[in-house]
């Protein structure tokens, strides 16, 4: 999850479903996306009424999964 919109850091609880938008946010990609995403079925979401789109943040943790390095990466200015 992105560090600088991450609710947890603030004190706050992480809500379990996040519209587009506040999910857009918090892990840096754009709501089109998301869409994108939904359309292809590479993440899951709910319709709450005829217009609201909501998506899990455990769905979103998994799609944006960090990618494992082999060694650690060494910065020439440390």
């Amino acid at each position: 999850m992105a560090l600088i919109a991450n609710p947890a850091l603030w004190g706050q609880p992480v809500p379990e479903w996040l519209s587009l938008q506040q999910a857009a946010l918090l892990y840096g990609v754009s709501v089109d996306t998301l869409r994108r995403r939904i359309r292809h079925g590479q993440l899951r979401a709910s319709r709450f009424g005829q217009r609201l789109i909501r998506v899990r943040t455990a769905d979103l943790d998994e799609l944006f999964r960090p990618i494992p390095t082999v060694r650690p990466i060494r910065h020439s200015w440390t």
